[in-house]
């Protein structure tokens, strides 16, 4: 893996995290943060206060140290790659405060900068944020690869903030620039709306998977739920927006439910979701905003449920699966089973039978399967 980036006319040790992932071809910063911190540095020289955005692993971070900077993302991951980074290139860590997806914003930065996020809601959520706090006339930067900026991204940014300028573009990368021009305007998220052939209603941040509707994998994993009497401890593992978890609180009513994600705002989504169709199950339920099961006892769950990823942010990999299968089979009882759905060309199975020696298939259809593997 490389891990030497030159950011600004100085050199960084950069990690993409998790460390464990397999793909070493994969880099922790891209030409669009090379752009960033070119453009923002020698046009924004005075800035002192800087307000950055969806920094995935601390690249924007290292580069901005001698700034006062607060940085948002909705990721675990990102938080803890900030963190590691910064030690690495022994830069002080006082100067960056990490803020959630879900937290305020300050009113008096100096300069936005930011990656475009592969979530155009998202995006379209951040940019309300921005026009809310921000006074008239702060510049605000969007950097991304030339692929992942189309008009409709440009026109989010013209709606919101004002008008807008694109760069050149340079290694496959550009920029939209602009200034706080318009009134505030509201977020359209959270957004509400209803299971299909159900009287239950779903809750959704702006960073949720499908968040409009059920999703095809979870509709068909919901056929393959089990039902329960018993007071077992089922993990509900890259919950989202819950939709799982809370049939689960529903065919197992004595079950205590772990709804987990990196997503701090699935997390929130999810609790949500609870509190709006079954607050009386709250009682039975936590919510943890995390990597995986890291921290997680061992022998402490009697059933893992998990439709895991295959991408982090626009890198398409499988190390997500495999440490949640990873987590699964430590923090299962003996006899505790792990049931997953997922793509068939994937072949989860023959990672399940490497980890649990071998696995069942529950059901199948002519995209998704659903395994079972029994520790």
């Amino acid at each position: 893996m490389i891990t030497s980036a030159q950011l600004g006319g100085n050199t960084f040790t950069l990690h993409r995290f998790p460390l464990q992932q397999k793909n070493r071809s994969l880099q922790a910063w891209d030409s669009s943060d090379e752009y960033l911190v070119e453009y923002a540095k020698e046009h924004y020289p005075s800035t002192q206060r800087l307000l950055i955005l969806n920094d995935d692993f601390g690249a924007l971070a290292c580069a901005f140290n001698e700034l006062t900077a607060d940085s948002v993302t909705d990721s675990y991951i990102a938080m803890q790659a900030w963190q590691h980074n910064l030690a690495c290139n022994n830069l002080n860590t006082d100067n960056l405060t990490p803020l959630s997806s879900l937290s305020d914003l300050a009113n008096d930065y100096d300069l936005v900068i930011a990656k475009v996020p592969k979530n155009s809601g998202y995006m379209q959520h951040q940019l309300a944020m921005i026009s809310q706090t921000q006074k008239q006339g702060t510049p605000v930067i969007f950097a991304g690869k030339t692929k992942a900026i189309h008009t409709s991204t440009i026109n989010l940014v013209e709606r919101y903030i004002g008008p807008a300028t694109t760069s050149l573009a340079v290694k496959k990368s550009r920029l939209i620039i602009a200034e706080v021009k318009n009134k505030p305007q509201q977020s359209p998220f959270p957004k509400r709306w209803q299971l299909e052939d159900t009287d239950l209603f779903m809750l959704n941040h702006a960073n949720v998977f499908s968040r409009d509707s059920l999703d095809i994998g979870a509709r068909f994993f919901s056929n393959y739920l089990p039902h329960s009497k018993k007071a077992v401890n089922i993990i509900d593992l890259g919950c989202g927006n819950g939709v799982i978890g809370l049939q689960i609180l529903a065919k197992c009513p004595s079950a205590h439910v772990t709804f987990v994600d990196e997503s701090a705002m699935a997390v929130a989504s999810a609790k949500m979701t609870v509190q709006e169709n079954m607050p009386e199950a709250l009682a039975r339920c936590q919510f943890v905003h995390n990597d995986c099961l890291t921290g997680f006892d061992a022998n402490s769950a009697d059933l893992v449920l998990c439709n895991p990823p295959f991408h982090q942010q626009n890198a398409v990999t499988d190390h997500i699966a495999w440490q949640m299968f990873n987590d699964a089979k430590k923090v299962l009882r003996a006899g505790g089973e792990l049931r997953i759905v997922g793509n068939r060309h994937l072949d989860y199975h023959e990672k399940l039978k490497r980890l649990f020696g071998s696995s069942k298939l529950l059901g199948s259809n002519k995209k998704f399967v659903v395994l079972s593997a029994k520790k």
